[in-house]
């Protein structure tokens, strides 16, 4: 059984993963981060180690150790704890936070993943074991989105690409092609809730990758819970881009979207 290295975040998306790449003949030995890993990664993994944010370092000794060569980042961490004082009392964190030019998701996470390569290990894809999740081109759910709603999908998907090349986010809201939401550091889920408050008689959710996305870290990912999200902030469409989203759960959220009369689509 070939070891592999997870970095767990926060979410579904470092089960998801683990449960997967375990019945594919992995052993998965995870890194969870406290405060923000599931607990019930535990259930799905060969062995696990909890640290705090601010043990950065500890990390690499623990990979070593179990001799671990290829490393897998899934998850996210709350975006809040960059300003903590757990992040600005490690002076490892610091070191790798003040020699980059700038805080985007990427140079953050190419940070991280050229620290790993100097320390003698591989980041590799993170859809690596569940490539089946990334679905193809077409609608998804019973409703096909209505004219007014494919206008305002095409309109969000060509400035989604825009903010994601200048990772800023990945995800606006569209009414009535008027963006009324952007995504920043803040997460999907906040957004939709935003877009529901300024827009709350319906409106498209369009999410994307980035123009040149790297697979191994900050890959867009939908599931349940977003479409719950969508629910409460009245919104009617979500239309994601193919073979580039993750959908974890998407039986059951398709079933959910059908059943609120939400349409989703892949494009």
């Amino acid at each position: 059984m070939e070891k592999i290295g997870l970095i767990a975040g926060n979410r579904r998306l470092p089960i998801v993963f683990s449960d997967a790449a375990k019945k594919k003949n992995h052993y998965i030995v995870a890194v969870a981060i406290k405060g923000d890993t599931s607990r019930s990664l535990k259930k799905f993994v060969d062995k696990i180690y909890w640290l705090n944010l601010n043990e950065f370092n500890r990390l690499f000794e623990i990979f070593k150790s179990e001799g671990i060569t290829k490393i897998v980042m899934a998850g996210q961490i709350s975006p809040h704890r960059l300003f903590s004082k757990e992040v600005a009392k490690n002076e490892e964190l610091q070191k790798l936070l003040s020699g980059i030019e700038n805080k985007k998701a990427d140079t953050i996470f190419g940070a991280i993943a050229g620290r790993l390569k100097e320390a003698g290990f591989e980041l590799i894809d993170s859809t690596t074991f569940i490539k089946d999740l990334l679905p193809k081109k077409g609608t998804l759910t019973k409703r096909e989105p209505g004219f007014e709603e494919w206008e305002d999908i095409y309109f969000g998907f060509g400035l989604a690409k825009e903010i994601a090349y200048l990772d800023i986010g990945q995800t606006v809201a569209v009414k009535d092609k008027a963006i009324v939401a952007v995504e920043a550091l803040e997460g999907t889920d906040r957004l939709i809730r935003r877009a529901g408050e300024i827009a709350p008689r319906g409106f498209t959710v369009v999410k994307v990758s980035k123009p040149a996305q790297d697979m191994r870290f900050d890959i867009p990912v939908v599931g349940l819970n977003t479409l719950k999200n969508i629910i409460k902030a009245k919104a009617n469409c979500l239309a994601i881009e193919a073979e580039k989203t993750i959908f974890i759960d998407k039986e059951a959220s398709v079933a959910l979207a059908d059943k609120k009369n939400i349409s989703i689509v892949v494009v």
